[in-house]
């Protein structure tokens, strides 16, 4: 189901409860929702009004990822960005990580399983802004 974005800085600066295997059903939202919008290349479920640290961004390949209870457990090479997004009017300068490592959960057969990956880039700036936003930290 495609949802509505959220802007309530209240609801946004929620920082957010774990998510489990049962909130299967807002991973699809999110990546349904982030799919329909064609300007969107990230989108986490507080965003859409349900305070789960979980979010679902597109690859380079426009793949959809989901992650659940992600957390950045090592990060590199500070640098400084402007950033917009879609529940923010006005873009915010903040600091990101040209290089991070972040654990994170996966749904694979109704459960959920421990992951980590390296990102780098344009993908470890993104995921960096949902883990924000999981966190209720807004830019």
């Amino acid at each position: 189901m495609i949802r509505d974005i959220i802007t309530d800085d209240d609801v946004l600066s929620v920082a957010c409860e774990p998510a489990t295997a049962e909130d299967a059903q807002l991973a699809t939202d999110l990546v349904e929702t982030l799919l329909a919008n064609e300007e969107a290349a990230c989108l986490a479920a507080n965003q859409v009004g349900e305070t789960k640290a979980l979010f679902a961004y597109l690859t380079e390949a426009d793949r959809p990822v989901v992650m659940f209870n992600p957390q950045i457990v090592q990060k590199l090479k500070p640098f400084t960005t402007v950033e917009t997004c879609m529940s923010q009017e006005d873009p915010a300068a903040v600091t990101r990580y040209k290089w991070i490592r972040v654990s994170y959960d996966v749904l694979v057969n109704g459960k959920l399983e421990p992951r980590k990956k390296k990102f780098e880039g344009w993908t470890a700036q993104i995921v960096q802004h949902m883990i924000d936003h999981c966190n209720g930290v807004l830019v």
